[in-house]
């Protein structure tokens, strides 16, 4: 497999990079993540008009522009290293694969042109016990006349606030999984921010009473949509790692850019043996976890092409299990040791440390931390034994 970009792909991080330099500064983070939204509304104007990343992993058939999860990826590392106040984790990194992963065509020829040209932003709803939702219980589904009445709660829905359209995870009358969607300001669902370490990132309670729900708007009406829904989820586990790796990187250039300018007896403390000892042992984690997101995009682009492939599940479960706990302990070491390195001013307001450290913090046990992922990974590994 050749990791080297192409130069589409060259082009693609460079313009990112360059765009998100800017918009996404550490002043216009601050700005963002204490507004009301928790983003800029114009920055996400630009995205989806001017850039048209929501776009970039919807077909072309519903007015995407039909690349793959590694130009995703590529994006998403940049977003992390600039700590972008957005939704598009949410949005296009777990709605959108839940709804090309479903059945209902009717659904998709309706909801991804928008979520494509970002005038829809949605999310996905479900309950879930240490990022795990098979140690949950889901809403229960009654059925009642031509549908489904659905009263509960989903606890912490990233963007659930600021959401238009809430795919949400219930239960029905004969157990089986169900993903519905469900526009967000419907009668019957409140939804209430919930107050987070991590200010750049948000997260809502969602309560649902007695919300009808109707046959059209199932994700799968054919069966089960338990494979579906964790299938979406360990493509948002690998799109997570890929945004952990850039906040990885730019926490240790942040660190390399202060010891080269901190000096103790007359000399710059990067000089320091221990120091550069320090500053290679996070090079080679993030490198390492760099090394597992990107192979992970690979195999999350051939699910979403291969249309519910059986023969790509253990894959991509083995692969999002090892990017996402390699990616969340490279981000927090590298976090962690950013602020020790800063010295006393790396647990300043004034300084960024603090906010890459929270980020790495809450996204570490968001969908799944490092030792559920690789309980989860031993599982897979021995299932697959013969």
């Amino acid at each position: 497999m050749d990791f080297a970009f192409s130069d589409e792909q060259l082009m693609i991080q460079q313009s990112a990079a360059s765009f998100l330099a800017k918009a996404s500064a550490s002043a216009a983070v601050r700005q963002a993540m204490l507004s009301a939204e928790g983003f800029c509304p114009v920055v996400w104007r630009q995205i989806a008009q001017e850039l048209y990343w929501p776009a970039l992993i919807v077909p072309e058939q519903y007015g995407g522009l039909g690349l793959g999860f590694v130009e995703q990826a590529i994006l998403l590392e940049q977003m992390g290293r600039h700590l972008l106040c957005a939704p598009f984790l949410s949005s296009a990194c777990l709605a959108t694969p839940a709804l090309l992963l479903g059945s209902n065509e009717a659904l998709r020829e309706q909801l991804l042109p928008e979520l494509a040209a970002g005038s829809l932003r949605a999310t996905l709803a479900y309950q879930h016990a240490r990022g795990d939702w098979r140690q949950a219980r889901q809403p229960q589904a009654h059925a009642q006349n031509d549908g489904w009445r659905l009263s509960g709660q989903y606890d912490a829905v990233l963007d659930g606030a600021q959401a238009d359209l809430l795919l949400i995870a219930c239960q029905l009358d004969d157990e089986r999984l169900s993903l519905f969607a469900v526009a967000a300001d419907q009668a019957g669902i409140s939804r209430e921010t919930l107050p987070t370490m991590d200010q750049t990132r948000r997260l809502a309670r969602i309560r649902l009473d007695d919300v009808p729900l109707r046959a059209e708007q199932c994700l799968n009406p054919a069966g089960n949509a338990a494979e579906l829904l964790d299938k979406a989820l360990q493509i948002g586990a690998i799109a997570l790692a890929c945004e952990q790796v850039g906040g990885a990187q730019q926490s240790l250039d942040l660190t390399l850019a202060y010891i080269a300018e901190r000096k103790q007896f007359n000399r710059s403390i990067a000089s320091f043996q221990a120091i550069k000892h320090r500053c290679a042992d996070l090079m080679l984690a993030i490198e390492n976890a760099r090394s597992a997101a990107y192979y992970a995009a690979c195999v999350a682009h051939e699910a979403l092409a291969a249309e519910g492939d059986a023969g790509l599940a253990g894959e991509l479960g083995e692969a999002a299990a090892i990017a996402k706990s390699e990616a969340s302990e490279a981000f927090m070491r590298s976090a962690g040791e950013s602020i020790q390195l800063h010295g006393g001013v790396g647990f300043t307001w004034e300084y960024d440390p603090h906010l890459y450290f929270k980020r790495a913090r809450a996204s570490e046990q968001m969908l799944g931390n490092p030792s559920w992922h690789r309980e989860r990974l031993a599982t897979l590994i021995l299932e697959s034994q013969p």
